[in-house]
């Protein structure tokens, strides 16, 4: 009761409730921060992951490089529907597609990209999560065996639609007497798909298999086999059996060994982060200490008083205590709040944001993603939490216990 007295006192009676909302707002803000930081950090990271792991193979296996008889490199793998049945048999493993790759000029009147091929079978095609449930696609992937499927970024830096006819160049063309001429071919566009990710989009392209062997030479054999797993976060306990069942020359490649690198900066930078708003909290935490100070200050002849009328210091200490760490409750509980409501209306918020600044504020090229994601976890919002009220209770302590401790002989002296 007495606790709650000082809270609501009008400065005139000797409160300091300027200095109360001015802490209440500073922690509000503050756990604010955080709750949305750790938001778009666990978004980002899902989001990419999601789509590494949605639109490429978590282990790719291929082969080691050999000299054939005519002095040049060789990777190819001449039984790869052999080698392919063996990685399915593999424990974990869910899916082994061959895959014929190759890079290329895709043309369209006068347009040209460059994109990379991905040669695949249908069933295969239809097994790759970001393919075949993208965000958004334009025709059917049951007509991919008639033509071409691309990615929406190709797609516009054609300037093609479902049904167009692109030209595809390739420089490993028809050896002939002259030498090696380049190998054009037409394809109708029968699958246009949004992966989500703007490199994916912008550069990749599908073939069927058999075609993209005629394309590339590659009569009779696979350039790699794709493998997808049902724990692509366990991926590394399967690389060897995967390698020993691809045979003497078989090599694996993970999507950790791709991406590793990069995933480990990201955990650095949330780490760094969350220590950067972790002290924001502690300095709008400060301000709970400024206040009480202030009221501790003001409340001198009432701490004399009631201490003469037989309150302990330990009943002083809780009064002063519950004054702090209240506004630091209310002002974690509003925090939360807000941060939780950014986290979920994010892409109407980055929306206007976008509006009212005319556009151009994300740059998917540069970015990768074409939104600010953001992922609530429950672990990210109790971090807050408890970091907002650990502060909190802590800094509210010294100048409790300065008020417990206030001599009452001292505090009446010149009343």
């Amino acid at each position: 009761m007495i606790a709650w007295r000082y809270l609501r006192a009008r400065r005139a009676e000797g409160g300091v409730s300027t200095m109360t909302w001015i802490s209440l707002i500073g922690i509000t803000l503050a756990v604010f921060a955080l709750v949305a930081t750790l938001a778009v950090r666990s978004g980002f990271r899902a989001e990419f992951v999601d789509t590494i792991l949605g639109a490429n193979a978590h282990v790719t296996v291929y082969n080691a490089a050999q000299v054939d008889e005519f002095g040049r490199t060789d990777r190819t793998i001449p039984d790869y529907a052999e080698m392919a049945e063996r990685l399915r048999a593999v424990p974990g493993v869910t899916r082994a597609a061959p895959l014929v790759r190759g890079q290329v000029m895709a043309s369209y009147q006068q347009r040209n990209a460059g994109i990379e091929i991905y040669g695949i079978t249908a069933e295969d095609l239809s097994g790759i999560p970001r393919i075949s449930e993208p965000e958004s696609h334009v025709g059917r992937i049951e007509d991919f065996p008639n033509g071409i499927a691309i990615g929406s970024g190709v797609a516009r830096e054609l300037g093609v639609t479902v049904g167009d006819r692109i030209r595809i160049i390739s420089p490993n063309g028809v050896k002939t007497a002259l030498g090696t001429s380049p190998r054009v071919n037409g394809y109708e566009v029968t699958y246009i798909f949004t992966a989500g990710r703007y490199d994916i989009d912008r550069t990749r392209a599908y073939l069927p298999f058999k075609e993209a062997q005629i394309f590339f030479n590659r009569e009779e054999v696979a350039d790699e086999i794709e493998v997808m797993v049902e724990e692509p976060d366990a991926v590394d306990a399967l690389a060897l059996p995967l390698m020993q069942a691809a045979g003497d020359r078989g090599q694996v490649w993970t999507w950790r060994d791709a991406s590793g690198s990069f995933l480990r900066a990201l955990e650095v930078e949330d780490n760094v982060m969350f220590v950067i708003m972790g002290i924001l909290v502690l300095i709008a935490a400060m301000n709970i200490v400024s206040g009480l100070i202030m009221l501790v200050k003001n409340k001198g002849r009432d701490i004399g008083i009631l201490r003469t009328m037989g309150l302990t210091e330990g009943s002083i200490l809780r009064v002063f205590f519950i004054c702090g760490s209240f506004t630091g409750l209310i002002g974690t509980a509003c925090g939360v709040v807000l941060g939780c409501l950014f986290a979920i209306y994010i892409d109407p918020i980055f929306s206007l944001v976008n509006y009212v600044a005319g556009g151009g504020v994300w740059d998917p090229s540069i970015r990768g993603i074409y939104s600010i994601p953001a992922k609530l976890e429950s672990g990210d919002v109790i971090s807050a939490v408890v970091l907002s009220l650990g502060l909190s209770f802590v800094v509210t302590i010294f100048p409790a216990r300065r008020a417990a401790r206030m001599n009452p002989v001292e505090a009446l002296r010149y009343e």
